[in-house]
C-alpha cells in the first residue's frame, strides 16, 4: 500500500451561523487506507464527510485529494462516491439501471455499461439481479446495490455515511466484511463515519474519534482500545474500571494489590501517582488460587458469549466480562479475582476528559 496522504484536511473550521461545529481540524488519509470517524451523536463527523464530499463548503480550511486543491471544487468534479445510510436507490429503476446510472451520465455506451454493471454486481454478489427492482429485494440486498452503483464508477475516493446503520446484526456482520474485502481488494481511498465502535474497528485501518467537534484521539483500533489518552477515551472505546493507584516503572499497585506491567502498555511513562484502568476482560475470576484477591460477587448476567459479572473489590464495583465456557455460574457468594496486565492502562491524574 501506498503511504502518502491522498485526502488532506488542513485547518478546517465549520460554522453554521455562531455554532462552531468543527473547530481547527486537521485530518489525513493515506492512499488506499479506509479512514473511520467514530463519536457520539453531534460530535461533527457526518459534517467532515459532507466537507469533502462537497456538500458542504469549509469556513475555513482547505482540502486536499491527490494533491489538488479542492476546498472550492463542486461535488461532481471530485470523483468521489458516497454509500449512504438511506441507500438512495431510485425505486423506478432495475437494480441493473440503478447501479449504471452514474455510468449513463457519463455518456459511457450502452456495452460498456452493460459489462461494468455486470461485473459490479458479481463483485457484491447480486449476479443475475440485475432485472429486479428495489422493493423486490431484502435491505442487505439493497445496500450491496448501492455498493456496486459506488464501485462502477471507480472514484479516488469512497465515503460511507453510517451505512450499516438500517441493517439486523447479521446482517450488518457481513457488510461490513464485504466493504472490508473490496476496499482492499481495489486499494480505495475511503473514509467512514459510523457512531458503532465494532464496526469501526472491523473495517478500518486507523480510527478518527471526535468529540464536540475536536478530534481526540486517532490510531489503530488496537492502539486506541489499549491506549487511550484521556478519561473520555478510555470510557467512550469500551468498559473500564478505573482505580487511583502508582507505578514504580515495572509494577502497577492497586490497592495493594501488585500487577507486573505489560512493558508495551507503559513504554514511555514515568514512576508515578495515576488513574489505573482494567478493562473487564482482563479481570479473570477462580474459587480459589495463590496471589488473588478475595471479592464478593453481585449479580450475574447470562448474554450468550459471555457473562458479564458484578463483584464488589476494595469497595469498588467491577464490571468483568467472561467467557460463557470458562464462567462457573455457581459462583453466588465469594471468588477471587486476577487482573491480566495487558488489559491494564494508565491515565495522568485529572486527565482531560
Amino acid at each position: 500500500m501506498a503511504t502518502e496522504n491522498f485526502v488532506v484536511l488542513k485547518n478546517i473550521c465549520k460554522r453554521f451561523g455562531d455554532k462552531t461545529v468543527i473547530g481547527n481540524l486537521d485530518l489525513e488519509i493515506k492512499k488506499g487506507s479506509l479512514v473511520t470517524l467514530l463519536g457520539p451523536s453531534g460530535c461533527g463527523k457526518t459534517t467532515v464527510l459532507r466537507l469533502v464530499a462537497g456538500l458542504e463548503k469549509p469556513t475555513s480550511g482547505h482540502i486536499f485529494i491527490d494533491g489538488e486543491d479542492v476546498t472550492n471544487t463542486s461535488i461532481q468534479n471530485r470523483d468521489i462516491c458516497m454509500v449512504f445510510q438511506s441507500y438512495a436507490l431510485f425505486p423506478h429503476m432495475s437494480l441493473h439501471e440503478n447501479v449504471g446510472y452514474g455510468l449513463k451520465m457519463l455518456g459511457l455506451d450502452k456495452a460498456e455499461i452493460k459489462q461494468r454493471v455486470d461485473d459490479a454486481l458479481k463483485l457484491v454478489d447480486l449476479e443475475g439481479f440485475g432485472e429486479r427492482f428495489v422493493d423486490q429485494i431484502s435491505g442487505g440486498q439493497q445496500q450491496r446495490v448501492a455498493l456496486a452503483r459506488a464501485l462502477v464508477l471507480k472514484p479516488k475516493v469512497l465515503l460511507f455515511d453510517e451505512p450499516l446503520s438500517n441493517l439486523d446484526a447479521n446482517l450488518r456482520r457481513n457488510m461490513r466484511e464485504t466493504i472490508r474485502d473490496l476496499q482492499q481488494r481495489f486499494n480505495i481511498t475511503s473514509l467512514y463515519v459510523t457512531h458503532d465502535q465494532s464496526e469501526a474497528f472491523a473495517v478500518s485501518d486507523t480510527v478518527v474519534v471526535m468529540k464536540d467537534g475536536d478530534l481526540m484521539q486517532q490510531g489503530s483500533p488496537t492502539e486506541l482500545y489499549k491506549h487511550p489518552a484521556s478519561m473520555f477515551m478510555a470510557n467512550f472505546m469500551g468498559e473500564a474500571n478505573m482505580f487511583e493507584g502508582h507505578f514504580d516503572g515495572n509494577t502497577i499497585d492497586i490497592h495493594g494489590y501488585q500487577i507486573p506491567a505489560a512493558q508495551e502498555n507503559v513504554e514511555g511513562i514515568t514512576a508515578g501517582h495515576y488513574q489505573i484502568g482494567v478493562r473487564p476482560e482482563a479481570i479473570l475470576l477462580a474459587k480459589e488460587g495463590q496471589a488473588c484477591q478475595r471479592c464478593q460477587v453481585k449479580s450475574t448476567a447470562y448474554m450468550g458469549s459471555m457473562y458479564e459479572v458484578v463483584v464488589e473489590w476494595q469497595q469498588h464495583e467491577l464490571l468483568l466480562q467472561l467467557n460463557s465456557a470458562q464462567f462457573d455460574p455457581s459462583y453466588t457468594d465469594h471468588a477471587y479475582l486476577t487482573i491480566n496486565a495487558n488489559g491494564v492502562f494508565l491515565l495522568p491524574n485529572q486527565a482531560d476528559q
